[in-house]
């Protein structure tokens, strides 16, 4: 069995209301449930694309559920995998700029304490 991925499409069980598909799709994207399943209903009701039924059905048979515990850390690491399925060029670039913002700081840091401190050393001259 493949190693549960936060990329991969899974069937939300605990936020369902019938097979989970609805709220699978909702943790996928990052839209809320309640209007993932408005716009299902809808379009089978209203648009009456009623192939969206047996679609529904398959999905719910083929698709594995959410692993327990998939996103281990916190409510932020769900939202960084919502943003790496739904625009993942932005999201690197996001890491990206993380990274050089942190690089950035570490330069300032080194920068001041492996610098000359001129005036330390003058006080330091004068004391002797």
């Amino acid at each position: 069995m493949a190693e549960d991925s936060p990329t991969k499409f899974y069937l939300d069980k605990q936020n369902a209301k019938w097979k989970g598909v609805c709220a699978g799709i909702a943790d996928y994207t990052g839209i809320d449930p309640l209007w993932v399943r408005l716009a299902t209903a809808a379009m089978i009701f209203i648009a009456q694309q009623w192939w969206i039924i047996i679609a529904y059905m398959v999905i719910a048979w083929v698709t594995p559920n959410k692993p327990i515990g998939l996103y281990q850390q916190s409510a932020d690491e769900e939202k960084f995998w919502q943003g790496v399925r739904t625009n993942p060029k932005r999201s690197t670039a996001e890491v990206r700029s993380k990274f050089r913002e942190l690089d950035r700081r570490l330069a300032d840091i080194e920068l001041h304490y492996t610098s000359r401190n001129t005036q330390l050393a003058d006080e330091i001259e004068r004391l002797r």
